[in-house]
């Protein structure tokens, strides 16, 4: 009986494994692609009224209203064309199932870990990337998590079958999370168990700040001597900070954290970019006046301080339009997996900014913060062909249809778990 029983157990379980989605990567283009008469969103700010994108060879080489018409004819009448969607900051390929230990691998144990790349880690088979392709989002800079600084993050483009494939640009940008400097009630509504010694949070984060500033001169001064008889691996990380190859992002959200951030600027002259900075609207034009862009971390979430807008989050990207800082949107939330990426910059549009605004801080605006606006984050002549083709509006929730997706001139496939489910029950019921 216990053989009987063990048998089925194996033959259930492959029948699990043969039902998951079998989707692969895009082979390379050959042929030159033309999509036709449609509404194309640059990703600039410009709007093109029934116009035409011709691909070649992974590169788009025409974009307007009279282009040539070659090749495969895409005919997008009444669609929208945008730019590939962009995360800016994600966890993706590093942790799959977050109650799940063994599928995380975000995190390294220690407090200063900037040798760290989260890019071998990579992993492009996991089942959330395709969600994130349905929903228009076709590149994401993937984040090591964990102590204080975290390590560095690489671009990648979400169809590959490696890392080595997927990556778009390596080890652009440096981590550090900045420690909390709210002082906090001890215990539960201010009354604990066990007396414990008080402890300042404001002290021990400020000295936690200055151990990292440490750090950073003596890798100056370590990337300053000609020859080293030991090569130490966490100084030379870093090197590319000095060189500006490198940007340096800063976790925070408070005023007070984001003022010890420009500190960074005017000491070591990093390029810094204030991830989170919820409460950046309240410090705008001085972000500007020392050239620190931002990624605004969740739109969808109640305010950082209790005395603010309970609408807060929604106004800032137009506080920030206005003072002229450079910022991108970005979706973290570990429930929706980052599909809400679109409908974050949709808040956006309906609070103050107008819809190209909003679409450029999730395309062109994030290309400029990752370093890759030369090669994608509009529809331009000669940048990637990094495309998705929506049947409305692809900020709104309801018309965001995505219907051709391309990375670097290759069709992606759009299938994933959830549409193989919907299928499957749409056959189930009979339903058309």
């Amino acid at each position: 009986m216990k053989k009987i029983l063990l048998g089925c157990l194996t033959i259930c379980s492959f029948a699990t494994v043969a039902a998951q989605e079998t989707v692969y990567p895009a082979p390379a283009q050959k042929e030159t692609i033309t999509l036709t008469n449609a509404t194309i969103h640059v990703g600039n700010g410009n709007v093109i009224n029934s116009g035409n994108v011709v691909i070649t060879n992974g590169k788009i080489t025409e974009v307007g209203a009279t282009t040539s018409t070659s090749g495969k004819i895409i005919d997008c009448k009444g669609k929208h064309i945008y730019p590939g969607l962009i995360l800016t900051s994600t966890e993706i390929g590093l942790m799959e199932v977050p109650a799940v230990r063994a599928t995380i691998d975000a995190e390294e144990l220690g407090e200063l870990n900037p040798s760290i790349r989260s890019i071998v880690a990579y992993n492009t088979d996991s089942k959330v990337i395709n969600t994130l392709r349905t929903s228009g989002i076709l590149l994401a800079n993937t984040v090591p998590g964990g102590g204080l600084i975290s390590g560095s993050s690489s671009v990648v483009q979400l169809d590959a079958w490696n890392w080595e494939d997927a990556v778009y640009k390596m080890d652009g940008a440096i981590h550090f999370r900045m420690p909390s400097l709210l002082a906090r009630t001890r215990g539960r509504g201010g009354f604990g168990g066990a007396q414990q010694p008080q402890v300042d949070p404001v002290k021990r984060g400020l000295d936690q700040v200055e151990s990292v500033k440490a750090f950073f001169r003596e890798a100056k001064a370590y990337l300053a001597e000609p020859t080293h008889e030991n090569t130490n691996l966490k100084y030379e990380a870093v090197k590319g900070l000095f060189t500006k190859k490198q940007k340096l992002f800063i976790h925070c959200n408070i005023v007070k954290e984001m003022l010890l951030a420009v500190d960074f600027v005017k000491e070591f002259g990093f390029d810094v970019v204030l991830e989170g900075a919820s409460d950046s609207w309240q410090i705008a034009d001085l972000l500007k006046q020392n050239n620190i862009a931002v990624v605004l971390e969740q739109l969808h979430a109640l305010p950082t301080m209790v005395d603010d807008d309970i609408d807060q989050p929604f106004k800032t990207p137009a506080v920030l339009q206005k003072a002229g800082v450079l910022f991108a949107l970005n979706d973290n939330d570990e429930n929706t997996r980052s599909r809400n990426l679109p409908f974050e910059a949709g808040t956006a549009a309906a609070n103050g900014l107008t819809k190209e605004e909003a679409l450029t801080a999730i395309t062109l605006n994030a290309a400029k913060i990752l370093g890759i606006a030369d090669k994608t984050g509009s529809v331009e002549t000669g940048k990637d062909a990094n495309i998705v083709v929506s049947d409305g509006d692809i900020l709104d929730m309801k018309s965001n249809i995505i219907t051709h997706a391309f990375i670097q001139g290759r069709e992606v496939n759009l299938t994933n778990k959830q549409t193989q489910l919907f299928d499957k029950y749409k056959y189930k019921y009979g339903i058309k």
